[in-house]
């Protein structure tokens, strides 16, 4: 059997890495455009943000609307809430929902997707494989 230098091995298991885990972009959000008229309050960019999550909007808006404990729905690419909310709180609650549905917690990277296995829900890193599970909305 031939032997390996460290070097030669080191560089054999980059090269069965996936090209994900070599880019180095941060993931940007645009903020939420908000529109508050009467008693409802509109997020006129909604699905932008949902697509920069890579995140389905009926996942995104179900958190907001229990975070924010009001009933909201969705028209066209904006979401409607009931009642009158400050952007401020909207651009806190998608950066919690960032952390908890897609951050990786090993990596720290936004490179995932959330899977369902029998009841449960995980997270699954597209970067560096971590499959860590996430509560349900």
């Amino acid at each position: 059997m031939t032997e390996l230098k460290y070097d030669e091995m080191l560089d054999e298991a980059y090269k069965h890495l996936p090209p994900e885990v070599f880019k180095r972009s941060r993931l940007e959000i645009p903020r939420f455009s908000c529109t508050t008229f009467g008693a409802r309050t509109f997020l006129n960019n909604f699905k932008d943000v949902c697509d920069a999550l890579n995140r389905d909007p009926n996942h995104v808006l179900r958190f907001l609307s229990r975070e924010m404990a009001t009933s909201g729905m969705i028209e066209g690419s904006r979401a409607v809430f009931q009642g009158k909310f400050e952007c401020e709180g909207f651009d806190r609650l998608i950066r919690r929902y960032m952390d908890e549905f897609v951050t990786c917690p090993i990596c720290k990277r936004p490179d995932t997707k959330i899977i369902k296995e029998k009841r449960l829900n995980f997270l699954l890193c597209e970067a560096c494989g971590a499959k860590s599970p996430v509560r349900r909305i």
